[in-house]
């Protein structure tokens, strides 16, 4: 997988929601004859609910039936224009991921990172229109997208970042697009469980974890969701269901301790 080593320290505010990204932003209505990013926004996100329509950024008449399909499903007047109410039931599985958990008495910050992770999964967030593209993809990795931005840290830290935030705690390491990079973070905050020695009793649920390709070299990275004496779950963005590390989707697994590094975090 290629691998990006930009890294972006997020700003730490504590605070109780996550802003909506641009991906969920209304910027006013769409309507045929339009186009642009706007229309393409529309027709990624008719996608994304099993409506297909070409993503070209043009507003014409198969955008239009397609909008109407959508309205139609979700309850809504069959217009065939994008309004606010058309486009809010467009991106409501983004608006439900970065709804805030209420945590629990005595929640720990791993706790909270899993109880976001699942809130993520149960949206089913993957890419459209190519590799490492679309909204999901800009919202984890900030903006970026395309075959240069594999985002599975970018998933990760964005799920970590919303469970601190919840707490109003400083996260344990940076929010990185990196795998590397986010190894060299837990190296100096001295939460890096080395791939000699992790097992149920040094991992924890909400831990990261890396798959170790090299010496200082990882090229994947999950979210532990739960432990196990010979395996772990988890939850991990930029995989499927044979665990490629160049996937497509947001998903759960089940892994093996062998070649992995993690993140401790409790």
């Amino acid at each position: 997988m290629p691998r990006t080593r930009t890294s972006t320290t997020a700003t730490y505010t504590p605070a109780t929601a996550t802003a909506p990204p641009a991906e969920a932003t209304h910027a006013g209505d769409v309507q045929q004859g339009a186009r642009g990013a706007r229309t393409r926004l529309v027709q990624e996100w008719l996608n994304l609910h099993g409506v297909g329509v070409s993503i070209d950024g043009g507003f014409g008449a198969a955008t239009a039936a397609g909008v109407r399909a959508f309205q139609q499903r979700a309850g809504l007047p069959r217009t065939g224009a994008v309004d606010r109410a058309t486009f809010d039931a467009l991106v409501a599985p983004m608006l439900r991921t970065l709804r805030p958990i209420a945590p629990p008495a005595g929640a720990t910050l791993g706790a909270m990172v899993v109880a976001y992770a699942k809130q993520h999964l149960a949206e089913h967030p993957r890419e459209i229109g190519g590799q490492n593209m679309g909204p999901w993809v800009r919202m984890y990795m900030d903006g970026n997208q395309g075959k240069a931005w594999p985002w599975c840290a970018g998933f990760a830290t964005f799920v970590l970042r919303q469970a601190a935030r919840t707490l109003g705690v400083k996260p344990p390491v940076v929010r990185t697009f990196s795998c590397d990079v986010l190894a060299g973070s837990a190296q100096g905050a001295q939460c890096l469980v080395g791939a000699s020695v992790p097992g149920p009793r040094d991992v924890t649920p909400g831990s990261l974890f890396l798959v170790k390709r090299t010496h200082g070299d990882w090229d994947h990275v999950g979210i532990v969701s739960a432990v196990e004496r010979d395996v772990f779950h988890t939850i991990e963005g930029n995989t499927n269901d044979s665990g490629d590390r160049e996937g497509y989707e947001v998903c759960a697994r089940v892994r093996n301790y062998e070649k992995k590094d993690f993140v401790r975090i409790e």
